[in-house]
Formats: C-alpha cells, structure tokens, sequence
C-alpha cells in the first residue's frame, strides 16, 4: 500500500484536500467498526483514522471518551482490532492511521508493538500524548517498519517549537484547530487560517486541520484556508453510536460523501446541492 506521504504528494498534485474521518474501534462492536471502514473508503476517505479505545484518553472529548469507554466494557483489545484490520485493509483504497496513546506502546515495546500493526497494515501513527522531545526513538524504530509517525501542533506552540515539530512529523502535520479536547464545536476559530499560514512558513509538508470539525460548512471554511486535509471525528462517531443498526452505516457513508463534496468544489453555491 502507498505511504502517507506519497499520498498526500499525489492529492496534492491534483489540487485536491484530503478527507480523514476518525472512528473509535469496537464501538458499538468490531464487526460494525469494520464494515465502517468499508464504507467510509467507498464514500470519498482518503485516509481513515481509527481509535484504539484506552481508559483515560485525555485528549478525547466526550463524545470520543464515551464510544472507548463502550468499546472497553464489551472488552475490545488490541489484539482483536489487529486482527479486524488485517481481514479489512486488503480492501480499502485508503490508508489507515492508528491513533492510539503511548502506555500501550510502552506495555508491549516498541518494537512489538510496531511490528504487530504494520504487519497488519496500518501505515500511519498518531499518538497525542507522546512529547517531541521523547518521540525519536519511536519515529526511528518506525521508520524501519514503514510507518509514518504523524506529530501533532497545538495553537499555543510557538514558532521555534512549530518549527522543530514539522521537522520530524511525518506523513503530514497534525494542526489541533483547538485549545482543548476533541468534539463538535459550533463554529471554528479564525486563528486557524493563521496558524496554517505560520506552517507554511517553516515546512512544504502536508497540513491536517482536526478537532472541533463536524459539519459541511467548517470542512470547506478550513479547505479554504489552505490546508490539505480536514479530520473529523466526534460527527461520525456520534452518529456510530446514535443511529439504529440498520441506519448508522448508511449515516456515515452520507456524512462521509456531505463532507468531501464541499473540500473539492470551487464555490460556495455548490455547498447547498452536495446535501
């Protein structure tokens, strides 16, 4: 499967923003998170990011805090989500990016636990709660297995620090829209547009705008403003878990669609006839 970064360079190329939604694994069960892969690849996914469930995940919102927590109490584990992607990822077009928090990684090593998900296909990591200053040894070890270790820039960062982030994270650059925890904001903050235009000033690499993102409307806001990807998550778990078993697949498939019309038109009008 093609890297992170080869993929956001081929996007790029086109001109084209990448969609990356986020779902928690096992919520509301392993066999429903991988039919949402699915779904989501065949309805405009470019990457897909995928929870791994942890106790105290302190950079979750509510929303996400609560679908881990279900996922924990049916006793989904490691081992199982594993497995789930290797019977999954042969058939998805879009790559898949592991977030997860570096107590488990530090249980199992890092070497292990490296080994164990790139052997079944994940190609991205994301782990919000590891500092820069103690992250080469798991950026090096990953490098060896292929996987691209994607680093996070909060809006308080500053410029000599965003600097010296970009410089490591690979496959793109994670920008947190945010000061905060995950979830459905109702409107996105203008510091956003600038905080991507100080990114741009120290790196060429691929820039990620998360947290905070739910609707139509603040995916194009933030396409417009330059970056190359928008990540949702708490709208797609939300719907995951409040929707009936027949409807909450079709619910994210629409969602999934809704949201990549609007960061690949060219106009506002045609914001209104992508819903």
């Amino acid at each position: 499967m093609t890297s992170i970064s080869a993929s956001f360079q081929t996007l790029r190329d086109r001109q084209q923003c990448a969609l990356i939604p986020f779902i928690t694994a096992g919520d509301p069960n392993l066999e429903t998170t991988g039919e949402a892969l699915r779904i989501l690849d065949r309805n405009g996914a470019d990457f897909i990011e995928l929870g791994v469930p942890y106790s105290d995940p302190l950079a979750d919102g509510p929303v996400i805090q609560a679908a881990a927590t279900r996922a924990l109490q049916k006793g989904t584990k490691l081992e199982q989500v594993l497995e789930m992607l290797q019977a999954v990822i042969p058939s998805l077009k879009a790559p898949i990016i592991l977030f997860t928090y570096y107590n488990p990684i530090l249980h199992r090593g890092i070497k292990p636990f490296l080994g164990e998900i790139a052997a079944a296909g994940v190609r991205g990591l994301v782990v919000p709660d590891l500092p820069l200053e103690e992250a080469a040894e798991l950026i090096q070890t990953a490098g060896y297995f292929g996987i691209e270790v994607i680093l996070l820039v909060a809006p308080t960062s500053s410029q000599d620090r965003i600097a010296a982030i970009t410089n490591q994270s690979q496959g793109f650059i994670y920008l947190v829209s945010v000061t905060g925890v995950t979830g459905i904001r109702a409107q996105l903050q203008d510091r956003v547009k600038h905080l991507i235009t100080d990114l741009r000033s120290v790196t060429d690499k691929a820039i990620g705008v998360g947290f905070g993102i739910s609707t139509p409307e603040q995916a194009h806001q933030v396409r417009e403003w330059g970056a190359d990807a928008v990540i949702v998550g708490s709208a797609f778990v939300k719907r995951l878990a409040e929707n009936s078993p027949t409807e909450r697949l079709q619910a994210i498939g629409q969602l999934c669609r809704e949201l990549k019309a609007v960061i690949t038109p060219t106009s506002l009008q045609e914001i209104g006839s992508a819903k």
